[in-house]
Order: structure tokens, then C-alpha cells, then sequence
């Protein structure tokens, strides 16, 4: 039997929170909020790590910024993408695994970092499943509310 969010309202929140694939959209929604976010504000202060050795010198001279003010821009794009994440997951799982699409690319065309290019392909690929997961437990439209139902 599907679980879907019309049925909490019904009152099955109970069997919901046993609801394995439920427990995945949460653990995965939770995820992707809290690390664009932390990842984002830490743009601005470096305490995690040096986040301009991280930008592609191809990449670089696409932005009209210096190297820092680019990933001053980048920490927005992710803080914001976390809020969207947290307020829309439907629509910011795709928000998100297109953001580490765009990552993998800057750190493959970097050609140092493949390591954490291989993780960040699977962290696309949780944000991929989570987006698939929210298509059962968010029941608004992908676009919503640039488009409604």
C-alpha cells in the first residue's frame, strides 16, 4: 500500500514514521539542507577548508568576480539551495544534484580532485533520490508555485 502525504492528513502519521521509504526522504531531506547550507556559509569564512583552490582556473575566468567573490556567490547559490531543499524538496533535490552536477565538472576540468569528484557523484545521486522520493511524500508540483496544479 502507498503512503503519500494526503494520507498523514488522514491520520496515519504513526505507520507513516515506520514507512522505510519515508524514513529515507527525511534522513535525505535533512541532509541535503543542512550541508548546502554549512557548506555555504563556510564560502565566507574558510574554517572547513580553502574552498578557492576548489574553483577550476577555466571556470574562474568565466566570472566577471575575483576567485574569492566567485565562491562568495557560490556559498549564496548553496545556502539558498538548502532553504529550497527544506522548503521544497520536490523541487530542490533537482536544484541540488544539478549544483553537484555543476561541481563535478568544475573539479574533473580542475584535474586534481577526482576523489572528491567520485563523492560528489554520489551525493548527485542521493539528491537524485531524494527528488524521486519526494514525488511520493511532496505531493506539490515540481515547479510549484511558478506552476500550480
Amino acid at each position: 500500500m502507498a503512503t503519500t502525504l494526503s494520507s498523514t492528513r488522514s491520520g496515519s502519521r504513526p505507520r507513516l514514521r515506520r514507512d522505510a521509504a519515508y524514513q529515507a526522504f527525511l534522513l535525505l531531506r535533512t541532509a541535503f539542507v543542512v550541508a548546502p547550507v554549512v557548506f555555504g556559509v563556510d564560502k565566507f569564512t574558510n574554517l572547513l577548508t580553502d574552498w578557492v583552490r576548489y574553483l577550476a582556473p577555466s571556470i574562474a575566468h568565466l566570472s566577471p568576480f575575483t576567485p574569492t567573490t566567485t565562491m562568495y556567490a557560490v556559498g549564496v547559490v548553496e545556502i539558498v539551495a538548502g532553504v529550497v531543499v527544506a522548503l521544497h524538496p520536490r523541487l530542490g533535490g533537482a536544484v541540488v544534484a544539478l549544483w553537484l552536477a555543476g561541481i563535478v565538472l568544475n573539479l574533473l576540468l580542475l584535474g586534481t580532485y577526482y576523489d572528491v569528484a567520485l563523492r560528489d557523484v554520489g551525493l548527485l545521486l542521493g539528491a537524485v533520490a531524494l527528488q524521486r522520493l519526494s514525488t511520493r511524500f511532496d505531493a506539490r508540483p515540481a515547479l510549484w508555485p511558478l506552476r500550480k496544479q
